[in-house]
């Protein structure tokens, strides 16, 4: 997603349940150094693939968040609020939000199209 025009540039999708995460590391896709990943904490070890990438911080079972960690983790997630939203956007298409039922040959063709869908409506607003 672009963070300005919030238009979905790029899709990725893989055979059957799997984390966003394993897909990205399967693809083995190439992000330009100077690409600020904003990633959940579903993406620990992102770092690694991508050094230009920002996690928020995980407490432990010891120890809780400091202050300052939990002002960090907020200000990321205002950052990342916006792909929240497409998302959420997206997942208004009934097909995206429950279980898919029909041919899996046709789910990229069916997201693709949808996502062309969204990115006609926020041209057009």
């Amino acid at each position: 997603m672009h963070r300005e025009s919030r238009i979905i540039i790029a899709t990725a999708f893989g055979q059957g349940r799997k984390h966003d995460f394993q897909l990205f590391k399967e693809s083995r896709v190439q992000l330009a150094a100077k690409v600020v990943c904003l990633a959940d904490k579903g993406y620990v070890g992102i770092t690694q693939l991508h050094p230009n990438s920002r996690i928020p911080v995980k407490k432990s079972k010891r120890y809780s968040l400091t202050a300052e960690e939990k002002k960090a983790n907020r200000a990321l997630a205002k950052e990342r609020i916006y792909a929240e939203h497409v998302i959420g956007r997206l997942k208004v298409f009934r097909i995206l939000s429950e279980r898919y039922r029909n041919r899996r040959k046709r789910f990229r063709l069916r997201f693709n199209l949808i996502a062309a869908i969204y990115n006609l409506e926020i041209a057009s607003s």
